[in-house]
């Protein structure tokens, strides 16, 4: 009872206040105010408040909030563990063994720029090229070891 009460005085109150901020002209606050003012009462209307004022004072209630509570924690750290943990005890076995397996050479990583990716002397140009045909670069060419031996690399 008390609580209904309460509820109904916040709701008058801060209807009273959006009046106020109405006659100052700011609509905008005003409509936001009375929104929020409302609330309370229509919890008290929905019955909300008397369900949460006999869950207050019910310990049968904050066992069932301790369990739940409890659930949502067990159920975070074995998240946790398996991100962290990366599955069963087989399943981190086989990517050890796959890791050892694919393993990358120290030399692998090194720039390959060797023979191949520069000719020694660039070709000499025609003095007249046909219309049909692009022009090209002196460095761009048919040549692409050193892009397939990237993508090769990366497992592309």
């Amino acid at each position: 009872m008390i609580a209904e009460t309460v509820c109904s005085a916040v709701s008058v109150a801060g209807l009273g206040i959006a009046a106020v901020t109405a006659y100052r002209k700011r609509f905008l606050s005003a409509a936001r105010i009375a929104a929020y003012s409302l609330v309370p009462i229509g919890l008290v209307m929905t019955g909300v408040v008397g369900w949460l004022a006999d869950t207050a004072f019910s310990p049968t209630a904050w066992a069932g909030f301790v369990v739940l509570g409890g659930a949502w924690v067990l159920f975070m750290i074995t998240r946790a563990v398996e991100r962290r943990g990366g599955g069963t005890r087989k399943e981190r076995k086989a990517a050890k063994a796959a890791a050892e397996r694919d393993a990358v050479a120290p030399a692998a990583s090194a720039p390959s720029l060797g023979q191949a990716s520069r000719p020694a002397q660039p070709a000499a140009r025609p003095t007249a090229q046909p219309a049909a045909q692009p022009r090209r670069s002196e460095g761009s060419g048919d040549d692409f070891s050193d892009i397939e031996a990237i993508l090769k690399k990366h497992g592309i």
